[in-house]
């Protein structure tokens, strides 16, 4: 798969993750919440080390300088 995701896109994306993660294993976030937000930090963490979006893709957006 081709690169899609620029540099500033993918430390927002890893920086999401790890406050869902600090707010979930310190507490502030259970239940259904702590699910949906989980699932998401998991796949903005994937895409953001793979560097690619399957929705940009999809939709043919690029934020990757080349």
């Amino acid at each position: 798969m081709k690169r899609n995701m620029g540099t500033i896109d993918r430390v927002l994306r890893i920086l999401v993750a790890a406050v869902v993660a600090f707010l979930y294993f310190n507490g502030y976030i259970n239940g259904i919440l702590a699910t949906v937000l989980g699932v998401v930090a998991v796949i903005f963490a994937l895409t953001s080390f793979i560097g690619t979006c399957p929705l940009y893709a999809l939709f043919g957006i690029s934020t990757c300088r080349t």
